[in-house]
């Protein structure tokens, strides 16, 4: 088994030399995420060397309603709803420095860099709510959600083929900012909010809510500050 894995690792190292002797013409590179389809995403990439070291990268996304994070609803005394599920587009400019003189080696090896990530999400979400003189309201609510993340990230590109590599992000620290908006198509009692606000305190989603994230009646909007973190795999063709 040792034999094996060192064999295979023997392998990658060996392709990777030869690939970083024939990469070094290509100054563009195009990637599909791989790892946003666990998230039931599609992302696509597109990389440009700039100079010896840097180069710049744009992402574009979409994001269905299915995959693996998934919110579960409220469910409370008084409000419950469905699940929450959201879809939207996500867009992701950065720069990147890399270690290599990539004119050289091609755009492989150890990079550092920094980013900007903006998403644009959508969700329905419906359930009941229960006053306290035992009144029911439907809720059906549409509600936006936009995040604008900016942080710095770690990575390393391991060249496959002469044309194909793997991009491994290994870690992108950040601020995410986030807005949430939600409207209602139902009429609802001025109560129902402070019940609202009371509800998310408990929801493990928002354990890092201060005291500024409100809905009310009249201003149907709130924002927050949260960590955000960066990750994943990019299988790249370049050209």
């Amino acid at each position: 088994m040792r034999h094996a894995i060192a064999l295979l690792v023997f392998s990658f190292i060996t392709l990777g030399i030869y690939s970083q002797d024939n990469r070094s013409n290509h100054k563009n590179e195009i990637g599909f995420v791989v790892t946003d389809l666990i998230d039931g995403a599609i992302q696509f990439r597109y990389e440009r060397l700039v100079s010896k070291h840097f180069s710049v990268n744009l992402g574009i996304g979409y994001k269905g309603e299915e995959g693996i994070v998934n919110l579960s609803g409220l469910d409370t005394e008084k409000i419950k709803t469905s699940n929450i599920t959201y879809s939207g587009i996500k867009v992701t400019p950065d720069i990147r420095y890399y270690l290599n003189n990539v004119q050289q080696t091609g755009m492989n090896g150890f990079y550092m860099g920094a980013y900007v990530k903006y998403s644009g999400f959508k969700s329905d979400l419906s359930g009941q709510y229960i006053n306290d003189t035992g009144i029911t309201y439907d809720l059906e609510f549409d509600s936006k959600i936009n995040v604008t993340s900016i942080g710095f990230m770690v990575g390393y590109k391991l060249p496959i083929t002469k044309r194909f590599a793997l991009d491994f992000l290994i870690a992108g620290p950040g601020s995410g900012f986030y807005n949430f908006t939600i409207e209602n198509k139902k009429d609802l009692p001025d109560e129902f909010y402070d019940d609202l606000n009371e509800a998310l305190e408990e929801y493990s989603l928002f354990d890092l809510l201060d005291g500024d994230f409100r809905f009310s009646q009249i201003k149907r909007k709130s924002d927050l500050k949260l960590f955000s973190f960066r990750y994943g795999i990019t299988a790249t063709y370049s050209f």
